[in-house]
């Protein structure tokens, strides 16, 4: 080693630690789930999970020196964290080798559920919104894609295409809520507005999201695997949908700790953002889907304060006066003192408390 610590040559330990900690909380969560569901563990979900988890650990070996060769280095903001300029360089797009595993894994294991194959399809089609979003940011050789104006157009588009199948497929049944209590909230024609905003919210959230190594692929998995098991005893499908999904994404995170090797780029945030709530929307578990998404929320709460109370105080000069260091929240904690691993531990003990509570409150 001739006086080089192990995390001088690309074994950063903490992030390992935080990696182990989460597959470990994860897997035995589902362990206790299927014994108390009085299932086979070989047909509940933990193998998929399982399965899932290791394909796309495995397959990361083999794609992230393609997207190398391939020249998708991710262009960093320079007037972001100056810590985040070394990342410089580092291959995006990770989504390709994450979201298609998981979606295609989940579709089969269901037996090719129609409700299983609708999420899926969702899910793919904002993949495909990011990677138009982040290919354009390549080509470009800056960290500008889509304008924002068409990229919440296409997602709209796969929003309201989603939610006029729902209906059709399922008819006013779709447009109830499920609250506490056995509470039954019903939307009515505010249906369409409340399901096509959560579909927009949730996708925007997870893409903000995804800024500190590790962070949104492993809340992600945390939440999708919280999903899916609330709804499993009522949607196994769906449910075999989301801990697939959760396990691809935890797969990824072996390779997108800290320090990143790879990058899930608007390809893998995106879609998972649509994955959770069209599920939530199918499910009518829309409440449940608030409060696991609590991290999500918070983050892109932290956007819109950050805009909002700039233009409020602008000067004669047209400068305003910050809310925080940096949105989202994630970059104030950096800039705070807060290393990337203390941020990415701390939201995955939230969100691991925000599953329980959903968990509580169904």
């Amino acid at each position: 080693m001739e006086g080089k610590s192990a995390s001088v040559r690309g074994f950063n330990p903490t992030g390992t630690v935080l990696l182990i900690g989460l597959a470990t909380v994860l897997t035995g969560a589902l362990l206790g789930l299927n014994w108390q569901q009085g299932e086979s563990l070989m047909t509940s979900l933990l193998l998929p999970f399982l399965v899932s988890t290791a394909l796309v650990a495995a397959i990361g070996f083999q794609a992230i020196p393609m997207l190398k060769q391939l020249k998708m280095g991710q262009f960093i903001r320079e007037d972001g964290p100056q810590a985040h300029l070394k990342k410089a360089g580092t291959p995006t797009m990770g989504g390709v080798f994450v979201v298609p595993v998981g979606a295609v894994l989940g579709v089969v294991w269901s037996q090719f559920n129609p409700d299983a194959i609708a999420v899926a399809v969702t899910s793919l089609s904002y993949l495909a919104i990011g990677g138009v979003d982040d290919w354009k940011s390549l080509s470009n050789r800056k960290n500008e894609g889509l304008t924002p104006k068409g990229k919440l157009a296409l997602q709209a588009a796969i929003a309201i295409a989603f939610c006029g199948w729902a209906f059709y497929s399922r008819g006013h049944a779709i447009t109830n809520v499920h609250l506490p209590l056995n509470i039954v909230l019903p939307l009515g024609l505010f249906f369409w507005g409340v399901a096509i905003f959560a579909l927009l919210a949730e996708s925007n959230a997870t893409n903000l999201t995804d800024g500190v190594d590790g962070l949104a692929g492993g809340t992600g998995a945390i939440a999708l695997a919280g999903l899916a098991a609330i709804i499993l005893p009522k949607e196994p499908s769906l449910a075999i949908l989301c801990i697939c999904l959760s396990g691809s994404y935890l797969g990824f995170v072996v390779h997108n700790r800290n320090k990143a090797k790879v990058f899930m780029g608007d390809t893998g945030s995106l879609a998972l953002g649509g994955a959770l709530a069209a599920v939530g929307i199918l499910t009518e578990n829309l409440w449940v889907l608030f409060i696991i998404s609590g991290i999500f929320a918070i983050e892109s709460l932290s956007v819109v304060l950050q805009v909002g109370y700039y233009k409020a105080t602008k000067d004669a000069d047209g400068k305003g006066k910050r809310l925080f260091k940096m949105a989202p929240i994630h970059h104030h904690l950096e800039l705070s003192g807060w290393t990337e691993t203390q941020v990415v531990g701390m939201f995955y003990a939230i969100e691991m408390l925000l599953v329980g509570l959903a968990w509580a409150s169904r």
